[in-house]
């Protein structure tokens, strides 16, 4: 077969090949969370590769043509990211996400809007000292797609890094809905920076309420609908189904109805989850959903993160690149510490947080595939060359240092929450 005309199976059938073969090695060998493992070693892979390159260009040419005929920006949010969403959504409890709501909305929202600014204004210094000259809404782009914690990467990670209930709810909430606030943001200033919007307040409150709020409440009329569906019928399979149309119909309708698939996802899920199982689905068909969704989630993210590893093949990797990819390490972290210490310290004032609470959840902020997926969507004038090496920079860090020593910080800490 000539690998340089493998189609969308072939290479499919690949990647599940990487993903199997290095989860096989990691189970056997190394221990490590599964999803960090994988992409550690698919990032090596891709050195490797890199490095062999002088000795075997043929070779490092079809891996590269390969890596680069994957739309990765389609692969997560336009197939991956609902059926991610709803999974995790699916498994969170509603009682204890109600129990931290304040905390969870405010760093879903304001904690985005502060990081977005910090990290925009922040990076448009650091690159002047390279002298560079990008427009500062270009910068902010930059802000508005690397602020938000990926859901997909904490989820996978929390399961495994032995952190209390109470903060494992914050930082998932966090996430699930982040990510949304995130992407309503981004398009937002991507549409300032191309030219066809203005950046006052109505146009973003409007954009803001079709977006997310729109986004909210389809994701209950579809939670509810799948809801009544349920609780007709008792057949497992039928009701798996149910569950798999909701999520690829109902996050095709709303990105039709141009509102935020995965917020919609995200209550979809919440809902299902919760009310559908405590009320619609006998225990067979709890059983059944589970496992079937447990299954969808852990190959997905097998495969985003064999991605994210590869993807290290077609990023730029000049010096000035790598550098400010670099610096903005500290950047990110030092905006996540500020948007994350503003919100606790003002409901301090009406609840009780223990000490290592903002440490705990500026380290727990993990960035992730989303975005990775938003930095390629930039336009090329907008720096996405640059972003988005910087942007796989801060991610790989995020993914592989922060979520590897988020556990071992947890129990040093020994959080004593509510």
């Amino acid at each position: 077969m000539n690998m340089l005309r493998m189609d969308s199976f072939d290479i499919a059938a690949a990647l599940l090949s990487i993903a199997a073969l290095f989860g096989y090695i990691n189970h056997r060998w190394f221990k490590l969370p599964t999803t960090i493992a994988i992409m550690l070693m698919s990032l090596l892979a891709s050195l490797v590769i890199i490095l062999l390159g002088p000795f075997s260009a043929p070779f490092i040419d079809t891996a590269t043509r390969i890596v680069s005929g994957i739309d990765f920006n389609l692969a997560l949010m336009k197939c991956m990211l609902c059926f991610l969403l709803f999974a995790g959504a699916l498994h969170v409890d509603l009682r204890d996400l109600a129990n931290q709501k304040f905390i969870v909305a405010a760093m879903a929202t304001l904690g985005v809007f502060i990081s977005t600014f910090l990290i925009g204004t922040g990076i448009y210094f650091v690159l002047r000292l390279f002298s560079l000259d990008y427009e500062y809404i270009h910068c902010l782009l930059f802000g508005a797609l690397i602020s938000p914690t990926d859901p997909v990467a904490v989820l996978g990670i929390l399961r495994t890094s032995g952190v209390k209930r109470s903060l494992e709810t914050k930082i998932t909430g966090e996430s699930l809905f982040n990510d949304g606030v995130g992407v309503v943001m981004f398009v937002i200033l991507l549409g300032v920076a191309s030219g066809g919007k203005e950046l006052d307040p109505g146009t973003v409150a409007h954009i803001f309420a079709v977006e997310a709020i729109g986004g909210i409440a389809f994701g209950f009329g579809l939670g509810f609908l799948s809801l009544y569906l349920l609780k007709s019928i008792d057949n497992y399979q039928i009701e798996v189904l149910i569950t798999l149309a909701a999520v690829s119909g109902g996050y095709s309708l709303a990105m039709h109805l141009h509102v935020s698939g995965p917020l919609a996802m995200v209550v979809a899920g919440l809902i299902i989850g919760n009310t559908g199982r405590a009320l619609a689905m006998s225990d067979t068909t709890r059983k059944h959903l589970d496992m079937f969704w447990e299954l969808v989630d852990e190959v997905l993210n097998a495969l985003l993160f064999t991605l994210l590893g590869l993807e290290l093949l077609v990023i730029d990797r000049g010096a000035h690149e790598l550098t400010i990819g670099l610096l903005a390490i500290p950047l990110v972290l030092a905006a996540r510490f500020v948007a994350v210490s503003i919100p606790v310290t003002v409901l301090r004032r009406f609840r009780s947080f223990s000490p290592g609470a903002i440490r705990l959840l500026t380290w727990g902020g993990l960035r992730g595939g989303i975005s990775v997926a938003l930095a390629l969507a930039l336009p090329r004038e907008a720096g996405r060359d640059l972003f988005l090496t910087a942007t796989y920079i801060v991610v790989i860090f995020s993914i592989a240092v922060q979520g590897l020593t988020l556990g071992k910080l947890a129990r040093a800490t020994e959080p004593v929450e509510d």
